[in-house]
């Protein structure tokens, strides 16, 4: 398949960056405990600023200032998604932006259900891989736990769908990334192969869309700019490692070390 790509305005992602280090968004996680120190680590290098408050009793009082917020399904137990129902209602009271992440929706029948009430306090973003977005669009059981068992490309029509019903931007996450808001659609060439074998990696290209969204009012941009930044960062990062291993770390010193100015973040 050969998705029908809109032309977007040039709108360098170096911008963001820039907004991002200057106002220095507070993203509240409520996020996989596998990845949560990965996430805030990124969120801090990238230059915002990171909250990881789970407890229910606090997320009216947390809602109230933060920036942004990123509810991730991965690992849920019954504490976090209480804690992931009231915040999501706050966001959507005070108007915050809110990436959803259906972790396994397309595989595991309680997301499904869970991603699927989620869905209607008005996340601007929902992010995923191909068969997760299936599964939201389609409500078609697929992928492998955490794994996609659908071709990116293939799912774009899907995710244009899932878009014009619920209102938000749909990311599809993969080795090129597709973006689309139902009407203007996009993909995003960049990264490293590494990034796939680096746990929480989906994890914290929501966070760092969170920050990107707390920054840009346009959400397919945001979304751009977010996946963007990682994949530079990820391709520096790779050239200064060994493996996954020392990856990981080289993409937070990455993450840090990107400049407004810098031609990869111009296009």
């Amino acid at each position: 398949m050969n998705p029908t790509m809109a032309a977007i305005p040039p709108h360098p992602a170096g911008t963001t960056l820039a907004a991002i280090r200057a106002r220095r968004p507070l993203v509240h996680c409520l996020t996989n405990p596998v990845a949560a120190n990965l996430t805030a680590n990124a969120l801090a290098c990238l230059g915002a600023s990171p909250l990881m408050a789970e407890a229910a009793a606090e997320m009216e009082a947390v809602s109230r200032f933060t920036d942004a917020l990123l509810v991730n399904l991965g690992m849920q137990h019954p504490a976090r998604m209480e804690a992931a129902e009231i915040a999501t209602s706050y966001a959507q009271q005070f108007g915050r932006p809110w990436v959803l992440d259906p972790v396994a929706a397309g595989a595991i029948a309680v997301r499904m259900t869970l991603a699927k009430t989620m869905v209607t306090r008005g996340p601007r973003l929902i992010k995923g891989n191909a068969s997760e977005i299936r599964a939201m669009a389609d409500a078609v059981a697929s992928g492998r736990g955490t794994d996609s068992t659908d071709d990116a490309a293939d799912v774009v029509e899907s995710a244009r769908r899932l878009a014009y019903e619920t209102g938000a931007t749909v990311a599809i996450t993969a080795a090129i990334d597709w973006i689309t808001d139902g009407e203007r659609t996009l993909a995003v060439h960049r990264g490293h192969p590494w990034m796939a074998k680096v746990s929480g990696m989906g994890c914290v290209a929501g966070a760092v869309a969170a920050a990107c969204l707390a920054v840009e009012p346009d959400a397919l941009i945001a979304t751009e700019h977010a996946l963007t930044l990682l994949g530079v960062a990820g391709e520096l990062a790779a050239k200064q490692s060994t493996g996954p291993a020392s990856f990981a770390a080289a993409l937070l010193d990455a993450l840090h070390g990107l400049d407004p100015a810098m031609d990869a973040l111009r296009a």
